[in-house]
């Protein structure tokens, strides 16, 4: 096997000599550009980011990942206002057909698969491949697991996983390219240690070249599968279940993803340093799971921040940072206007909430006393207004009813819009224009987000429950950079926690927050100042990227 990719498939740099070291990036979504539509969320954004900050330190990596034809959904708005998920077929012009095809099993019958490659030129990443299984040579399940992002069929999303696992790693032999590290981005990617096992025949060998990142702060959020299930889908790449037990150290019936990946690599890593701290108390009692670090996650400056803002900012032009940001305002409201038909004033305090919307991020939280929400909504002397946006995953009902009830709740308050559509590119106008970046997720169960960095670098400020990677943003500096609420007791009955966080979360956005923007608009200002500052250069993915090399790759 050769040390060098083909030619025609190279980076377009000299490698820097600190990250010489081959690796491979497994990542079940990578978000790197509006056009193309392969990712749902966090995780994607994320891998987005590290492939482009890995081509701009001229890194010896690669990124593997899959050709989601219809992407994970469009989103849009019923009849009613309702939201609707759209399943549409995409293509792309940019990306090239290797020509290259091999076959995996999937459920004992041979699946077809092809790789597509995205040149680094072309959005400023390293050399990526994209799996699909849409070929003629498969029947119509066959072609179907590459469809749809995260599948709700438990048996399909099972084989999407082999697509990327088993799938990604014949490619690297059908590249004939070996390369030193094997890095799964999530617990994915995990069915490849079975393909390396075939190769290797070593236990040891594997663990010499995999390293993992887990994203899961709690035991219950990793995925886990009956082994039986597992061994009749071919996931074990022809392997005997009593072998599989061996090289896996599973004695029941009970395959955990995660815990394999952290058996299986000689180095793990949580996503923050707190999310590190909860990964080697979740796992201490496991036997076999290699050592756990962190690396807080991190995103691309140069992708995300407004360029005429950072220039204000890094020339400390404060009268052209207020009038950039008032324009980037003045942007995002001219599209709040064509969704919903409300005016949105740029003189006005405005809070953002948008990620994805799920149960323990409590995109309603701040709604959910309806009379202080009413009151905060209606008052004239510190006026504001608040847009909410994010994506629910397809079939969680409970996250669409949600959506849909702060969609309905809207139509009677003039300064509250609720936006469908967020991807990258609402995501990087909700930044650039908000003031107030909200993060309420119950504590200890974001690993550790990412949004509100990006916000951050775009002069929005930062108002969040403690958990994650603001922790360590308001730890790491003496002076206040941010808002972040004091830790209620996690062991707590969740709706008094909630309540708890509601109450702090009222008590501080009306006697600090918004006194400091109306009443001493220049220590507002300052505070703008202070907070883009200090987010970089730690939470700019140059430095997450470096980590890995040096932490874990090395």
């Amino acid at each position: 096997m050769s040390k060098n990719l083909p030619e025609k498939y190279r980076h377009p740099y000299t490698f820097d000599k600190k990250y010489k070291k081959s690796a491979v990036y497994f990542s079940m979504e990578f978000a790197i550009d509006q056009s193309l539509k392969i990712y749902s969320g966090g995780l994607g954004f994320l891998a987005g980011s590290h492939m482009r900050s890995a081509y701009d330190l001229k890194q010896n990596l690669i990124g593997i990942g899959i050709l989601w034809k219809k992407g994970y959904y469009d989103q849009y708005r019923k009849e009613d206002l309702s939201m609707g998920s759209l399943f549409r077929d995409k293509s792309y012009s940019f990306l090239e057909d290797t020509n290259i095809k091999f076959t995996i099993k999937i459920n004992n019958h041979d699946v077809w698969i092809k790789a597509f490659f995205l040149k680094p030129e072309t959005f400023g990443t390293v050399p990526m491949f994209f799996l699909s299984t849409d070929l003629p040579e498969n029947d119509y399940l066959a072609k179907s697991t590459t469809f749809r992002l995260y599948d709700s069929d438990p048996s399909a999303k099972i084989a999407q996983t082999m697509v990327l696992g088993l799938g990604g790693a014949k490619l690297l032999d059908a590249l004939d390219y070996e390369p030193d590290i094997y890095h799964l981005n999530e617990a994915h990617a995990v069915s490849c240690v079975f393909h390396l096992y075939n190769k290797f025949k070593s236990v040891e060998k594997i663990r010499e070249k995999m390293v993992f990142t887990t994203h899961t702060p709690e035991e219950a959020g990793n995925e886990k599968h009956d082994i039986n299930l597992l061994n009749s889908l071919s996931f074990f790449d022809g392997i005997p279940l009593e072998k599989v037990r061996e090289i896996t150290g599973i004695k029941d019936n009970t395959f955990n993803h995660t815990m394999v990946g952290l058996r299986l690599s000689h180095k793990a890593n949580g996503v923050s340093k707190l999310h590190g701290e909860v990964s080697r108390d979740m796992w201490k009692e496991v036997p076999g799971v290699c050592s756990i670090d962190h690396i807080t996650n991190a995103q691309n400056k140069k992708y995300w921040v407004d360029p005429w803002l950072d220039n204000a900012h890094a020339t400390k032009d404060r009268e052209a940072l207020i009038d950039r940001k008032k324009r980037l305002k003045t942007k995002l409201f001219e599209l709040v206007a064509d969704q919903t038909g409300k005016m949105f004033d740029p003189d006005i305090l405005t809070i953002v909430w948008a990620r994805r919307f799920a149960d323990y991020k409590r995109p309603d939280l701040i709604t959910r006393d309806y009379d202080k929400f009413k009151n905060l909504m209606n008052n004239k002397e510190r006026p504001v207004q608040i847009i909410f946006a994010g994506k629910p995953y397809p079939m969680d009902y409970g996250a669409i009813h949600n959506f849909d009830n702060l969609s309905h709740m809207s139509k009677d308050i003039k300064n509250m819009a609720v936006l469908t559509g967020y991807e990258l590119k609402l995501s990087r106008q909700l930044k650039k224009g908000s003031d107030v970046w909200l993060n309420n997720p119950r504590v200890t169960r974001e690993a550790s987000g990412t949004s509100g960095m990006t916000a951050a670098m775009n002069g929005s400020i930062n108002f969040s429950t403690n958990d994650g990677w603001i922790r360590e943003f308001k730890e790491m500096n003496k002076t206040q950079n941010s808002f972040v609420l004091p830790i209620v007791d996690h062991n707590l009955p969740i709706y008094q926690q909630d309540q708890m966080d509601l109450d702090n979360l009222y008590q501080m956005l009306e006697n600090e927050i918004l006194p400091l923007y109306y009443d001493t608009p220049e220590k507002w200002w300052t505070l703008v100042e202070t907070s883009m500052k200090q987010i970089v250069p730690y939470f700019d993915s140059a430095r997450m990227v470096d980590e890995y090399y040096t932490k874990m790759y090395n």
